[in-house]
């Protein structure tokens, strides 16, 4: 007797991992997002708010625009790269063996592509507001502080930030859901705070974007920003390193031997 004809099997919709240039487009895009919104609001901020001085009203306008910025970074794009967006965040994830090296390469190319586009769209936005006097984003180190403090300042600011992105976003343990707010709100505080001293850059692509463009297009203080470039790249980098390995310290957890509850924390810690 012949077998009966086999029924079709219905196909079921299989996840596949995102590629290396889904990836990095991502951390292009949301690096954008971030200048754009983030870095955009500083002169956007000084244009509207014109010969009255700078206080802290205009300080938490640009802070929140940095907030929303990387709710929409996380949220958009984290599930595809992860929304490193941050060289300091990418090569404290690589010195913790979170990620590889040539992974992270790629992912520091791609957000300095991004921060170029980014304070291209600002430059966009400008054209009719003279952005060569303006600047595109780009921060200085106050001058009563000195660059060491300026250093020390990002030092600090990026340690937080990046011990907050490895406790919320890393940490598997961390509530799913709330990385991007968590974040969001923990760099308008930084920024409330760091603001003053140095602009808060955090991130070395934030700055150097912006710092490129402005170059470009005749930026009257180009070349005092091109002179204080490395403070927004040591400072965020050893910042960066430190709450990363800080975060390792102080989250890295044994299981326990009394018995039941090294099951229990077994079992979480595979979750």
């Amino acid at each position: 007797m012949a077998d009966p004809p086999s029924q079709p099997q219905p196909r079921r919709n299989q996840m596949t991992s995102p590629t290396l240039p889904q990836k990095l487009t991502a951390e292009v895009i949301g690096t954008a997002i971030l200048v754009f919104i983030g870095a955009g609001s500083v002169p956007l901020t000084v244009h509207l708010t014109g010969n009255n001085p700078f206080g802290s009203a205009q300080l938490s306008t640009i802070s929140f625009a940095f907030a929303f910025a990387i709710f929409a970074a996380v949220y958009s794009v984290g599930h595809i790269s992860g929304c490193h967006i941050n060289p300091a965040v990418t090569i404290a994830l690589a010195a913790t063996r979170k990620v590889d090296w040539a992974t992270a390469s790629y992912y520091i190319l791609a957000q300095l592509l991004g921060a170029i586009v980014g304070a291209l769209l600002t430059y966009v936005i400008l054209i009719g507001n003279d952005p060569a006097a303006l600047g595109l984003g780009s921060v200085g180190v106050d001058s009563k502080a000195g660059l060491w403090i300026g250093v020390a300042a990002e030092v600090i600011g990026t340690a937080i930030l990046v011990f907050t992105v490895f406790g919320a976003a890393v940490d598997g343990r961390a509530p799913a859901g709330f990385a991007g707010i968590v974040i969001g709100f923990i760099v308008y505080g930084i920024i409330i705070l760091v603001g003053p001293v140095t602009g808060a850059a955090l991130n070395p692509a934030r700055q150097i974007g912006p710092v490129l463009v402005e170059g470009a297009i005749g930026f009257g203080k180009f070349s005092a920003r091109l002179g204080e470039l490395w403070v927004y790249i040591v400072g965020p980098i050893a910042g960066g390193l430190v709450g990363a390995f800080l975060y390792e310290f102080v989250g890295h957890h044994r299981v326990a031997t009394v018995p039941g509850v090294a099951v229990a924390e077994a079992a979480h810690a595979e979750a």
